[in-house]
């Protein structure tokens, strides 16, 4: 009777403590990524815990009422959050902490092909992690990238808007865009393609500025851009974002990962939809080009013995878009009595990665295949294009001893390229595809001389099967007196072999003729690149600095002359040479009081030179300014976040032979935006705001817009979206 009168007893005692705790589930995380093993505690209490090596942990008999919650973790900054914890209930947290000196510790793969951390990488690279995007939230990597300081999306037609890249002021077809390190997306498929690469399929993107030709090969002369897709092994196992803008555009991604069998998978799709005519500036023309894009992604990475990983992915593109007037129909595609732009696209990639079962050594095959379609109308101007590209790639990764570590490989591309213009035609009118072998070979060493110092050397040849055999150098010096002071050197070669009809969209467009003057013989750069990159702490925070001066000379630039004849676009060799020169400064603060502070700007002259004129570059302005202000509060969990972009005034394509009374220069002018996001303890966010606060919209973007047929319609003037002020609001929900 003692017995149970004591059990008893204990049992009420327990229940009397236990009714007054409640429980914590949840799952701390940096950037989408799970944190392992990280400690968690209820301060003013013996009460804590530590993750699992999948970031996620439970907290039993935590007290009730509003308790703070604080995250430590090795290499992260102390988190702390305040949360009311309600009897009997189960609080569910997703907690997103911060690395210290993170941009120091990130590793990278651009600049040498190897995994390496910011600070050890002897070529200066720049890391942008998808909550950086999220600051100002875009439906694809084109629109996201005018984030980035010295990297600015073109639009280079009103009516269709087709776009580019433009690193440094150098045009689209001087920058290379990467997926996972191969040459996914170029020629034919940058016109439109960069729009179809969604953010949900996005780990992180790498951007190298300057010549890259001696790992990359052609196209690599003005810089290159390296999409790393998400691991399926440290995706969120569900992640679904979705959101809408005042002018009725609409954009859904989904990612799920499993497990099946020894592969981890990542399933993700992106759907973009905009079907609403907007004619604000009463042109009779659409303001912004209609679209339907459907992307999806699948990815495979299989965990091998030794710890061999090997990755197959997939993509399949479908996009319809349209820009012209108001009534046109599908019925009037190619007619001539509406004008319109139709395109339509289909795409699909694949790409692995494979490390070879060889014994003490890294030896690694990489291989992708693509296909682009394009059945496009311009006006009666039809466009039927295919691309297919197949590349391969063995890489040998040595280390031959304590301070050299070297890199062989060898490269294969092929690119068959066939079109309805005279470009794939012989003289006879008989079809005659273009087709391209470009075999390669490249090594470098990567010597360590002291702690202080390291240098980079490397060589590169290639053989195009049209224009013979290419070298391509480099040399770059890293020297850190210290970790929070990095000095960078390059020197650097690059080169690059055009399809002018899919590169140049003006080529296209509008009604004038082009003209091939001669031959055309591939472009050759040089460069020189010097970095100074310093990182500090002060009282109320930590930042850093980074200054990067750059100069590249071209010879054998491919100019597209617009100025010599108004009814055509006149192609050739430059006789003389071209210049890319400027100055770049980034400046990140972030304080204690959980203000950060995002800014950039970049001064820079683009000019060509021919019998003693110089000349400058259209559409590229000396002065570029981008910034993001963010701050949080962390009691509300709500997060704001203040983005923009300033430009000075650019050249632009006037024709005056016909009276075109156009500015020559657009106005200063910026695009400023603004953003609320509230975080709930499940992982879902919930985001709104506006774009384009000062609803800046350029004047009079087409020439001639009542004769679009004719000579005078010139759909190539354009420095900035034709979009006015316009709310949007969104839904993100990731569960890990």
């Amino acid at each position: 009777m003692k017995n149970i009168f004591t059990k008893a007893f204990i049992i009420s005692l327990l229940s009397f403590f236990t009714a007054h705790a409640g429980e914590i589930h949840g799952i701390v995380v940096c950037k989408d990524k799970a944190v392992s093993f990280a400690s968690i505690t209820v301060l003013g209490t013996k009460i804590g815990t530590q993750a699992d090596e999948n970031g996620k942990f439970i907290i039993r008999n935590a007290p009730i009422g509003k308790q703070t919650i604080q995250v430590t973790s090795v290499g992260y900054k102390t988190k702390q959050l305040i949360i009311n914890i309600l009897e009997g209930k189960t609080n569910n947290l997703n907690i997103e902490i911060e690395e210290e000196n993170a941009q120091l510790n990130e590793v990278v793969v651009t600049g040498t092909m190897k995994e390496t951390t910011v600070n050890e990488s002897p070529a200066p690279i720049q890391i942008l992690n998808p909550t950086f995007f999220r600051k100002n939230p875009t439906p694809n990597l084109f629109e996201s990238l005018s984030m980035v300081n010295g990297v600015r999306p073109q639009l280079n037609c009103n009516v269709c808007s087709t776009g580019d890249i433009h690193i440094n002021g150098m045009e689209g077809p001087y920058t290379l865009v990467l997926i996972d390190g191969m040459p996914i997306v170029s020629a034919l498929s940058t016109v439109y393609g960069l729009s179809g690469i969604p953010n949900s399929m996005v780990e992180r993107i790498e951007i190298m500025k300057g010549p890259a030709s001696t790992l990359y090969g052609s196209e690599a002369v003005g810089g290159l851009i390296n999409v790393i897709t998400k691991n399926p092994a440290k995706a969120p196992k569900f992640n679904f974002d979705w959101n809408t803008t005042s002018y009725l555009e609409n954009n859904f991604d989904a990612s799920a990962k499993a497990q099946i069998g020894k592969a981890n998978v990542l399933f993700s799709g992106n759907y973009f939809v905009f079907g609403k005519r907007w004619d604000i500036n009463n042109d009779n023309f659409t303001d912004i080009t209609l679209q339907n894009r459907v992307s999806l992604f699948n990815k495979w990475s299989f965990q091998r013995r030794n710890n061999r990983v090997f990755n197959l992915a997939a993509r399949y593109v479908y996009e319809d878009r349209f820009g012209g007037e108001m009534q046109w129909q599908k019925s009037n595609r190619g007619g001539t009595e509406i004008y319109g732009e139709s395109i339509y696209t289909k795409r699909w990639e694949m790409l692995g990665s494979y490390q070879l079962p060889i014994d003490k050594e890294k030896i690694t095959l990489n291989f992708s295949f693509n296909q682009h379609q394009q059945n496009s109308f311009y006006g009666t101007t039809a466009y039927l294009a295919t691309q297919r590209i197949g590349f391969g790639q063995l890489l040998w990764d040595k280390k031959l001893s304590k301070n050299h570590d070297a890199l062989l490989g060898l490269t294969i591309r092929n690119t068959y390229y066939d079109d309805n213009t005279p470009v794939t035609q012989k003289p006879n009118l008989q079809n005659a595809p273009d087709l391209i072998w470009l075999p390669g070979l490249f090594a470098q060493d990567e010597v360590t001389l002291n702690a202080q110092n390291k240098v980079l050397l490397g060589i590169r040849y290639d053989y195009n099967s049209k224009h013979g055999g290419i070298a391509s150098p480099r040399l770059n010096w890293k020297f850190s007196p210290n970790k929070d002071n990095i000095f960078r050197l390059s020197f650097g070669n690059g080169y690059r072999v055009v399809n002018l009809f899919s590169e140049d969209h003006a080529a296209l467009t509008g009604s004038r003729k082009v003209l091939i003057m001669n031959n055309l013989k591939p472009e050759r750069s040089y460069n020189a690149n010097l970095d100074y990159q310093k990182f500090f702490t002060f009282g109320q925070g930590y930042g850093n600095i980074q200054l990067n001066g750059f100069y590249t000379y071209f010879s054998n630039k491919i100019i597209a002359d617009y100025d010599q004849n108004p009814e055509l676009i006149v192609f050739d060799n430059l006789k003389g040479y071209g210049i890319s020169k400027g100055i770049a400064l980034n400046a990140e603060f972030a304080f204690l009081s959980s203000l950060k502070i995002f800014a950039g700007a970049t001064l820079m002259d683009v000019y060509r030179k021919e019998n003693d004129l110089k000349v400058t570059q259209i559409q590229t302005p000396h002065f570029t300014g981008n910034y993001a202000i963010s701050y949080t509060i962390n009691k509300a969990q709500v997060t704001f976040d203040l983005t923009g972009n300033l430009y000075s005034p650019m050249r632009l394509p006037v024709v005056r032979a016909y009276g075109d009374t156009r500015p020559e220069y657009s106005p200063w002018f910026g695009i400023h935006n603004i953003q609320a996001t509230k975080r709930f303890a499940n992982g879902l966010q919930m985001y709104g705001g506006i774009k384009n606060l000062s609803n800046f919209l350029p004047k009079e973007p087409i020439f001639r817009a009542d004769a679009p047929f004719s000579e005078q319609f010139d759909p190539s003037y354009n420095y900035a979206p034709m979009q006015g002020i316009r709310g949007f609001i969104g839904l993100r929900w990731s569960f890990f």
